[in-house]
């Protein structure tokens, strides 16, 4: 499992908290040469038991085809080229709009199999208000030239829990992604952290955080709609068609190792975590070993945000019995053979659920 962060963006969600650049002339080049040398010092740390690769951002659409082309090169000359078992890229709607047909197909040459599309949402208002650089018709544009492409596993991400966001906008945001097709569907509930504009306008009373009811309805409305539609709510924020879960993130919740390059990527060895800081070039690595209560509580946690659940033992090995059959008593955690699992219409209050746990 390869990541690798693509830090430009050419301007910035009101919401976001990643690292992350305007992109000016001359920092594709600079970054390209930097995350070509990391390729080759790091060579030995990448593990190929599953074979995904996974271009994150910032906006890895904003990065020219010749730096992803010489990127690539250098993960085949360290041993680690493809093809991929899934080789995903995030992108921009209005990049796909602006760049064509063309720009997509080039990526289908260059294995790309799997493409994340940003639309977080198909209300005009909402997203001139997030500062997106798309609207509405530009976004199913963007979908239809990558299915033109014939690109067959498009994801896309939608965000909720606006305290200006209608539940009748959402309901139709849905209802209009759905009728596009995507094979996966990420959702995430708004969250507002670090130092961006959203959290200064919290700070200052220009915006109210959406309360907790109408979050919840939301994602109600969400499960519903998506599983209707033939949907597998496979983690608390993902939804696929069968077959079409994502098997890099899939990684992430199993715990498998990777490596993550360039600024701010974050690793997992199996053992420990490393991260390298947030700054263009020159870019430091710095790691940590994790206990074996770490790991515990690290398993624990990311195996319960997925349908799959937890191995019973397990979890009755590290946790009180007591809190365990309460939970089930509840309908919070349910058995099935030999695990246990948060049924969906918990999912919304996992984090809770498995703070009690640890």
């Amino acid at each position: 499992m390869i990541y690798i962060h693509v830090p430009f963006c050419k301007s910035f969600c009101i919401y976001c908290d990643f690292y992350s650049e305007i992109a000016e002339e001359g920092m594709a080049e600079a970054y390209t040469r930097e995350i070509c040398a990391e390729i080759k010092r790091r060579a030995k740390e990448m593990d190929d038991s599953l074979k995904t690769l996974y271009f994150g951002g910032g906006t890895p659409s904003v990065l020219p085809l010749g730096c992803l082309t010489r990127i690539l090169l250098a993960l085949e000359e360290a041993g680690h080229g493809g093809p991929y078992q899934e080789f995903t890229l995030e992108v921009n709607p209005e990049d796909i709009v602006e760049k064509g047909l063309s720009y997509v197909e080039s990526l289908k040459m260059l294995g790309v199999n799997r493409i994340s599309i940003g639309i977080q949402s198909l209300d005009d208002d909402l997203l001139q208000w997030m500062n997106r650089r798309h609207n509405a018709e530009r976004a199913k544009e963007a979908f239809r030239i990558v299915r033109q492409a014939g690109i067959e596993n498009i994801s896309v991400d939608l965000i909720f829990g606006l305290s200006n966001l209608s539940d009748e906008v959402w309901s139709q945001t849905i209802d209009q992604v759905l009728e596009l097709g995507p094979e996966h569907v990420s959702c995430y509930q708004l969250t507002i952290e670090g130092d961006n504009v959203l959290a200064h306008r919290l700070e200052n009373g220009e915006y109210e955080e959406a309360p907790e009811e109408l979050c919840r309805g939301q994602y109600d409305v969400l499960c519903a709609k998506l599983g209707a539609a033939g949907y597998r709510h496979y983690e608390i924020s993902n939804f696929a068609k069968p077959g079409y879960e994502a098997v890099h993130n899939g990684g992430y919740w199993s715990r498998r190792p990777y490596v993550g390059l360039g600024p701010s990527a974050h690793s997992f060895s199996g053992r420990g975590r490393s991260w390298n800081s947030a700054e263009l070039t020159g870019y430091t690595h710095s790691q940590e070993s994790l206990s074996v209560e770490d790991e515990k509580v690290e398993t624990l946690m990311l195996a319960l945000r997925t349908s799959h659940g937890i191995d019973a033992e397990f979890l009755e090995a590290n946790c009180l019995k007591a809190d365990i059959e309460r939970l089930c008593a509840e309908g919070a955690l349910a058995r099935e053979g030999s695990r246990y699992r948060i049924p969906e219409d918990h999912f919304f209050v996992s984090d809770e659920i498995i703070r009690e746990l640890i």
